[in-house]
């Protein structure tokens, strides 16, 4: 594989959807800088992004530390050369009813999957504003528009990379700068983060249904490197959630509050001495996938669409054009 010249930075790399997005960077012939506090995880990513023939480099990084995170570029750059996009991705949460979820946990999610976008795109910022160009890409969810049940922590943090993001593009935009970013919107995917994230639930905690796996993902977020789109929605499912949001939220709001608690939720009684990752590691390689490929879908029908949005209204508009001129000829007649 011929090396691309660019460097990528993928936090979170470890796993998920972190994971799959690594090694999809690596398939295009990017080399790719691997930020997560799993050495086990980190370790099986390098191997497999070098396998593809890039150059890999794993940091363990907690990205809620800002100084380890800004320690962390400046040996990516030193060893891997100049970053041309960053991908924030690293997340936590916990699976329970707000009043059940600690101010301290609570806090822990927030700093994790919150201020370590906020931290990655900083350190992103210090290095690619001088050479006036760089892509910033942030791993959102149609939970940035509409929160649902037992993930308070979660939803919260996601709103406000959204309400982040839009900040910090307004001002890039106001210097004319070179530098992007944007934000990929995933519906419910199929991660390890079910199994290794914490829960007071007496069942074992589940994605909202329909599930997809996470090289969905990591093709858009690969696709949003490449272009410039402020907002990519990945599958019909994040969409439909974003507009019902929208035109019909008191009807949402009622909808979840009766479906929203068993639909995240298995049949199977959950272990209430799980190890989970809130506040280290939970040891082992955990993979890009979890537990639910049976009824996972391999591809979005969406996706091509929102990717190639520009042919998809072009073809639209010639086909309301030729109907217009049929009626039209039909009338003379």
């Amino acid at each position: 594989m011929v090396d691309s010249g660019r460097v990528v930075v993928v936090t979170g790399a470890s796993a998920g959807v972190g994971r799959a997005t690594a090694r999809a960077f690596a398939e295009r012939g990017d080399a790719v800088g691997l930020l997560a506090r799993g050495t086990d995880g980190l370790d099986q990513a390098v191997a497999e992004v070098r396998a593809g023939g890039s150059r890999a480099l794993a940091i363990p990084t907690d990205v809620s530390d800002w100084r380890a995170v800004e320690e962390a570029a400046d040996r990516i750059e030193a060893e891997l050369g100049p970053v041309d996009v960053w991908v924030n991705d690293a997340m936590t949460s916990v699976f329970a009813p707000f009043t059940e979820i600690e101010p301290e946990e609570f806090r822990r999610v927030t700093d994790v999957t919150y201020h370590g976008v906020v931290n990655g795109t900083r350190a992103a910022l210090r290095l690619m504003r001088p050479r006036n160009s760089g892509h910033i890409v942030q791993v959102g969810s149609a939970l940035a528009y509409r929160g649902i049940p037992l993930q308070s922590a979660y939803c919260g943090a996601k709103h406000a990379i959204q309400g982040f993001t839009e900040s910090v593009r307004t001002e890039l935009m106001h210097e004319d700068s070179g530098v992007r970013i944007s934000m990929v919107q995933l519906p419910a995917m199929n991660t390890p983060q079910f199994r290794i994230v914490k829960s007071r639930m007496p069942r074992t905690p589940q994605p909202v249904p329909p599930i997809y796996q996470p090289e969905i993902a990591a093709r858009a977020i690969v696709w949003s490197s490449e272009h410039n789109r402020r907002e990519v929605y990945v599958t019909g499912i994040t969409v439909a959630t974003i507009l019902a949001d929208k035109v019909a939220s008191g009807l949402l709001d009622r909808y979840l509050a009766r479906t929203g608690f068993d639909s995240q939720l298995t049949d199977q009684p959950a272990r209430q001495d799980a190890p989970h990752n809130l506040w280290r590691p939970v040891p082992g390689d955990h993979g890009a996938h979890g537990d639910f490929g049976e009824v996972a879908h391999q591809r979005s029908v969406q996706l091509p669409l929102t990717l190639h949005k520009g042919a998809v209204l072009t073809t639209l508009g010639v086909i309301a054009a030729s109907a217009v001129t049929v009626v039209a000829r039909s009338g003379r007649r």
